[in-house]
């Protein structure tokens, strides 16, 4: 297994804007550190679900219930940030029209906020969280599926360490516990809510009935307020502790290592501004809140991709990371990069 070095904070910000050859490291971490058992055997067939070919072809109720097992990961994580308990049972069963069953949170537990900024921000982005499963849950009717099993643990071996052992957040056979201070907290939630955004993003071109638009377009809109203010406030406390901003960075790394080969995810560093429509802002220094490209207009990512991150897994595959069992929907496998 090739394990990635650890380096000190500017080696680290150093190292991931190396180029190819890190990416291929980074890449192959995720291929050989989950183990031969966390890749699945898959068809050429299902290796293909997900491409742009097949969402479009992709039910909106299908496509709803995609997003909505994005919303449980999420919603379950903030609850318990905020309450030190899940989503209520009610709102993680399945419609009478579905066949799937209820998976278990693993892990999951309060935080001990020390910041009465980040803890009122984490309660309402909960709120928020919790009220769009409910929307969700609503509008699918009969239809809607049931929670599938999700990682929220502090173990060596869970989702989060995983992921940021790949960022040299944490040495390797060291745990993360997403729970345990503030930044734990917002880095854990910059992991997350960037990629729900890109999901909902790629998502509203496929939507076709337009009340399922509609409701698409504000979802997508507040889950890229709830990205903001993450970024926003990890970027505001990176002024003072460096150290979370080259993290944060370094975590934007690996999910750009994990989606694809090409270059989207954006850290939070200040970024110099080149070939700017305003020349008197040409090569000046900003800061770098919004993830946006060089036109100005945010990525988005099919849901193959979206499963690459969530799965930790740059291959093709139908369950891990966060979802140790999969997803209960009908688009289930990540795309092979």
């Amino acid at each position: 297994m090739t394990d990635l070095p650890q380096d000190s904070g500017a080696q680290l910000h150093e190292r991931l804007e190396a180029g190819a050859e890190q990416r291929s490291e980074r890449r192959e971490f995720f291929r050989t550190a989950l183990g031969a058992g966390a890749i699945a055997a898959v068809g050429a067939a299902a290796v293909t679900l997900g491409s742009r070919a097949m969402a479009d072809s992709t039910s909106d109720t299908n496509l709803l219930n995609v997003l909505l097992n994005f919303e449980y990961l999420e919603a379950q994580f903030y609850a318990f940030a905020v309450t030190g308990a899940g989503l209520p049972s009610a709102q993680l069963t399945p419609g009478s029209a579905s066949t799937t069953t209820v998976g278990a949170v693993t892990g999951g537990k309060q935080v001990s906020f020390t910041d009465p900024l980040v803890a009122k921000y984490a309660r309402e982005i909960a709120n928020e969280k919790a009220a769009q499963v409910a929307f969700l849950r609503t509008t699918l009717g009969t239809a809607v599926v049931a929670q599938p099993a999700i990682d929220l643990g502090s173990t060596a071996t869970s989702a989060f360490s995983l992921a940021m052992r790949a960022a040299n957040i944490v040495a390797s056979g060291v745990a993360f516990d997403p729970f345990a201070s503030d930044e734990n907290f917002l880095l854990s939630a910059f992991f997350l809510e960037d990629v729900v955004v890109t999901a909902y993003k790629a998502a509203a071109q496929l939507i076709s009935t337009p009340a399922y638009r509609d409701a698409g377009a504000g979802l997508l809109a507040a889950h890229a307020h709830h990205a903001a203010l993450i970024r926003t406030v990890l970027y505001t406390k990176g002024a003072t502790t460096a150290t979370l901003r080259t993290q944060a960075d370094a975590i934007s790394a690996v999910r750009d290592t994990l989606d694809g080969t090409t270059k989207d995810d954006v850290g939070i560093s200040p970024a110099v501004i080149a070939n700017s429509q305003l020349a008197a802002l040409n090569g000046l220094t900003a800061s770098n809140i919004v993830p946006a490209g060089t036109d100005g207009i945010a990525y988005g990512r099919l849901v193959a991709n979206v499963l690459n991150i969530f799965y930790l897994n740059s291959l093709a595959v139908t369950k891990g990371g966060f979802y140790p069992n999969g997803l209960n929907a009908t688009v289930v496998t990540s795309a092979a990069n």
